[in-house]
């Protein structure tokens, strides 16, 4: 994957953000915006299918969004950053993708079976819901996007978009007009180069030959006299689909895990316990100076196990090597008490969020300023979702020239 390669991700604005989401997604998006041609967008549709009885609480949600993301250091000079709703071919994508989606793909989905069996007789087992996965999807595919930033418990998310794009590519990119171009480009072939294209298409296909697909690529992208797309249709061809309309986006793993919040779980809003991106200084300390420790330290005497308290993770990702040092030392032997050892980590946390907090102060006396950035953010992004679009409907059958 290249610089010139797209990227794609987006957020739901069910709440306000907190620090999970600055070290488990933003601040690799900030990085990734250096490299990447980026689209992140607010993925209000995304919002609705859980949050549908709550939809009034959206609107504010988003604002807040994209204050935050402005202020961590998103660049809209550098990303285009829009809202999903506004670009509504990701909505009919998402329709004409539902036509051929096969329901068990969409039903075996971990976090659809999770969220079924915790209901519990709560109304909530919508077909959004369901289709969550297959919305993801045309949010990833109408960009063509080469990769999607994820946490390991998104991969069967985008597993699903890269089933899709590849049943796509097989069911309406192999026809009539395009067999006819293939057996074109490979008639100019040199005779024996033609011989080996044939032969390696044909092991791989018939015999599921990783090493004949590798030598049919390599010997693809070396015909230099090619265009890319006539390289792409030659491609298509050996892969036994046809030409690639909606090419599989590659997962790239987030390099930092989840953080987790003050009671030890994941840092999730679900569970009350993280620390807001724009959380007031003296609200970051009464919760921190409140967490639970381990329960061996009862008392100021008690050695403990850094190991068994949920402080002890926040350590390893806010403080240096000599305080994480400081801190096993100090626990073990009973050296420092547990207030000691949280204070480290309020400090770090104060001085992580404070920037972050006087740049929103800043977005948040310009609100224009934001709307105008979204505004054309959204222009740009429902550009380039027409494009693929176009292709999808014509490769479809379907009237997309009037």
């Amino acid at each position: 994957m290249n610089s010139l390669h797209r990227i794609v991700s987006g957020m739901r604005p069910t709440g306000y953000l907190h620090l999970g989401h600055y070290h488990g997604v933003l601040k690799n998006w900030v990085k990734l915006q250096e490299t990447h041609r980026c689209f992140f967008f607010v993925a209000d549709l995304h919002a609705l299918t859980t949050h549908y009885q709550e939809s009034h609480t959206i609107a504010n949600y988003m604002e807040s969004m994209l204050v935050d993301w402005l202020s961590v250091g998103i660049d809209p000079k550098k990303s285009v950053v829009f809202i999903q709703s506004a670009v509504p071919e990701h909505a009919e994508l998402h329709a004409l993708l539902s036509m051929i989606t096969p329901l068990s793909w969409l039903e075996r989905v971990p976090t659809y079976k999770d969220y079924i069996r915790d209901l519990k007789g709560k109304e909530g087992a919508t077909y959004g819901f369901l289709g969550y996965p297959l919305l993801q999807s045309a949010d990833v595919l109408i960009y063509k996007a080469a990769g999607v930033p994820v946490g390991e418990d998104q991969l069967p998310h985008l597993e699903v978009a890269r089933e899709l794009a590849r049943r796509f590519n097989f069911l309406f990119g192999l026809n009539p007009e395009f067999l006819k171009h293939v057996q074109g480009l490979i008639s100019h072939m040199e005779p024996v180069t033609a011989k080996r294209y044939e032969r390696y298409r044909k092991a791989y296909l018939e015999k599921g030959d990783g090493q004949a697909r590798q030598d049919g690529k390599d010997l693809v992208m070396g015909l230099s006299s090619l265009t890319e797309g006539d390289k792409e249709c030659l491609l298509g061809y050996c892969e036994g689909t046809g030409k690639t309309i909606l090419p599989e986006p590659e997962p790239i793993l987030n390099p930092a895990g989840n953080l987790l919040g003050i009671d030890g779980r994941k840092m999730s809003k679900s569970y009350h316990n993280t620390i807001g991106l724009r959380e007031e200084p003296r609200v970051v300390t009464q919760k921190i100076r409140t967490m639970p420790t381990d329960p061996a330290r009862a008392r100021r005497e008690n050695p403990g196990n850094p190991e068994k308290c949920p402080v002890w993770p926040l350590h390893r990702v806010f403080s240096s090597d000599e305080t994480q040092k400081w801190v096993m030392k100090g626990c073990t032997t009973a050296g420092i008490g547990c207030l000691e050892c949280k204070q480290p980590v309020i400090d770090h946390m104060l001085k992580e969020i404070e920037p972050i907090r006087e740049r929103a102060k800043e977005w948040e006396a310009k609100p224009n300023l934001v709307h105008r950035i979204v505004e054309e953010g959204n222009e740009v992004a429902r550009a380039e979702a027409q494009k693929t679009l176009k292709e999808v409907k014509q490769a479809m059958g379907l009237f997309s020239h009037f």
